[in-house]
């Protein structure tokens, strides 16, 4: 499926106006069945389906691991995502009855409240990364986003190392773009114990709590967190980056795992 629709613009400018070809980001409305409920639907960029209802449902809670799956199916043209577990798995209570469409760019389709966090422990990591690395790693993380380049309409995640970005996605919503990560890592085995999260947007308490469950211990960001992102963090033993541009970044918790380069 095509990320992208070309079509024919007028741009002005002070020297006046031209016609031009232009590229516009695609958004699809994306359909989550969960043994044969109908649980959500999620504006989306129509990339990485499959990783995106996987790692929403891991992220909800309704997936422990990936011996929870018996089937995964994607239909593209009829835009659904059929997942099949091993044991019968459905939401409870009002939740069954929640149908949430999102891009993500507000408040995710999250069918968990703070209140889970509660139930969650503290990351536990002796983690550390340079302040240089951060700001090599966030040029990189920059330079990967090609969707970004062509139109200017998408969120960007990346799982790195301390060294380097080993998974990049990118989705009209910033919540869909780490739920392709996890959902990337949990169908193919790939840890993320002792990993950071770069992200190009806001960190929220539903962002945090998506980290949380991978027990990641950073999370950094070229954008702003918000107070209550900022609370979790601190309580739940993650450390907070923000406002990464060029060689200045905001370290809002736990600064025992950020080493000053300058030093």
């Amino acid at each position: 499926m095509e990320h992208v629709e070309k079509l024919y613009i007028q741009r002005y400018t002070n020297d006046g106006r031209e016609d031009i070809e232009d590229v516009v980001i695609i958004e699809a409305p994306i359909t989550i069945i969960l043994n044969n409920q109908e649980l959500v639907t999620l504006l989306c960029s129509p990339i990485d389906l499959k990783y995106l209802g996987i790692g929403y449902l891991f992220s909800e809670g309704l997936l422990a691991d990936k011996s929870d799956i018996a089937k995964v199916s994607v239909d593209e043209a009829k835009g659904i995502v059929r997942v099949e577990t091993i044991a019968e798995k459905q939401p409870e209570g009002e939740l069954a009855f929640k149908r949430l469409i999102t891009s993500g760019c507000g408040r995710g389709a999250s069918l968990y409240s703070l209140a889970d966090a509660q139930t969650l422990a503290e990351v536990k990591s002796d983690m550390t990364i340079s302040t240089n690395a951060i700001f090599t790693l966030v040029k990189d993380f920059h330079n990967q986003s090609q969707i970004f380049k062509e139109t200017g309409g998408v969120h960007s995640a990346a799982l790195c190392d301390a060294e380097s970005v080993l998974i990049f996605k990118e989705d009209i919503g910033r919540h869909n773009a780490i739920d392709k990560i996890i959902g990337e890592c949990m169908l193919n085995d790939i840890s993320m114990e002792n990993r950071i999260i770069l992200t190009s947007g806001r960190i929220s308490s539903e962002i945090l709590l998506k980290v949380l469950k991978r027990n990641i211990p950073i999370i950094i960001s070229r954008s702003a967190p918000t107070s209550v992102g900022v609370k979790l963090a601190y309580d739940l033993g993650i450390t907070l980056v923000g406002f990464v541009r060029g060689t200045r970044m905001n370290v809002y918790t736990h600064p025992q795992r950020i080493i000053n380069s300058n030093k």
